[in-house]
């Protein structure tokens, strides 16, 4: 079967945006089974209008990343992960999760449609693969659906922040909450987003990359970012981030606190106060997207504490993404069996 050519793009200056690609992939759960799947074309779907996505916020969804080795393999990265925190993010709104072998199955079948679309190697781009699950029967009352849809679209991304891997500025968020702690803040609802645009928005617009939460109870102890987790980096070699039952459960953290050890770093996932904040030589936020974002300083009650005065990223924050980066496009050695080839 011959290979499709690459897709005309530029892809070293490509935004974190949607851009149109040859097709989806679609799986329905009906009468107790998930069908077989189908590929379409259409950028549309055709939904009931008491469907229970759209009255009850049965909505969740996953990223993850696919990218153009050296050696021209396709490969994706702990795409198990991805699996299991849809099945945590469907459990916890009741929804029908798929099986970790279907949800790899409509990931490589998407990638494999759109090969065509994957970013060459080293141009800092990667294809970017949204499984959405919703759940599509109708409802008026409030109970769960009897029928969901999986559908796995995919298009070809440059870096989260507009900046790529360069620093950012933060400001803590005080009058708005990601989510409570009994709530549904580690599963990757589509909720969560909606409620966080608030905080987001209003930092982006006073010059902000980005909002961080505190806890929800207290207002005493860092949670996370609107779209990514937090970490930061003491003067003796500590890796610390936030514990807490309303933070999502980044695979991105899971990773980088697996290699750490390997860099030099202590380990440290707890409750992080306030004030630490001032203890750290540098930070960053974490997540699918961005990978690693460097924090050039944050707000903090009118205060800015800053970390970075050169407009760079830190030597830290530099091993970490570097570590992290090099395993998922292949170059580095993927001793913890991290990636798995995509044959296209």
């Amino acid at each position: 079967m011959a290979v499709p050519p690459r897709a005309d793009i530029d892809f070293a200056n490509l935004a974190f945006a949607y851009r149109p690609t040859d097709g989806n992939v679609r799986y329905t759960w009906r009468d107790g089974c998930w069908d077989e799947g189908v590929e379409t074309e259409s950028e549309t779907l055709p939904l009931h209008i008491a469907a229970t996505c759209l009255h009850y916020g049965q909505a969740v969804f996953e990223g993850l990343k696919v990218y153009r080795a050296k050696d021209g393999r396709v490969l994706c990265f702990r795409i198990d992960e991805n699996a299991k925190r849809m099945s945590h993010s469907a459990e916890t709104l009741m929804m029908e999760s798929p099986p970790v072998a279907l949800f790899r199955d409509a990931v490589f079948r998407a990638a494999r449609a759109n090969q065509r679309y994957i970013p060459p190697y080293g141009c800092g781009a990667s294809l970017y693969v949204r499984p959405l699950l919703i759940g599509t029967g109708a409802r008026i009352g409030v109970r769960p659906a009897d029928e969901y849809m999986l559908l796995v679209l995919v298009t070809p991304v440059g870096p989260y922040f507009k900046h790529g891997f360069t620093p950012t500025k933060l400001i803590v968020e005080e009058e708005f909450d990601r989510a409570a702690p009994l709530g549904v803040g580690t599963a990757k609802a589509a909720g969560n987003y909606a409620a966080g645009m608030r905080a987001t928005m209003r930092a982006r617009e006073a010059g902000y990359g980005e909002a961080l939460y505190l806890d929800a109870k207290e207002h005493k102890f860092v949670d996370e970012l609107g779209a990514a987790n937090f970490f930061g980096i003491t003067k003796d070699q500590r890796y610390v981030t936030p514990k807490s039952p309303s933070v999502l459960r980044s695979i991105t953290n899971l990773s980088l606190r697996t290699l750490a050890p390997d860099l030099g770093y202590q380990v440290e996932q707890r409750s992080v106060p306030i004030e630490e904040l001032d203890d750290f030589v540098e930070a960053g936020a974490c997540g699918t997207a961005a990978v690693i974002t460097p924090i050039e300083s944050i707000t903090l009650r009118g205060r800015d504490i800053v970390y970075l005065t050169d407009g760079k990223p830190g030597p830290h924050c530099t091993a970490l993404y570097q570590g992290l980066t090099s395993i998922q496009v292949g170059d580095g050695e993927d001793k913890y069996g991290w990636t798995e080839e995509i044959e296209v």
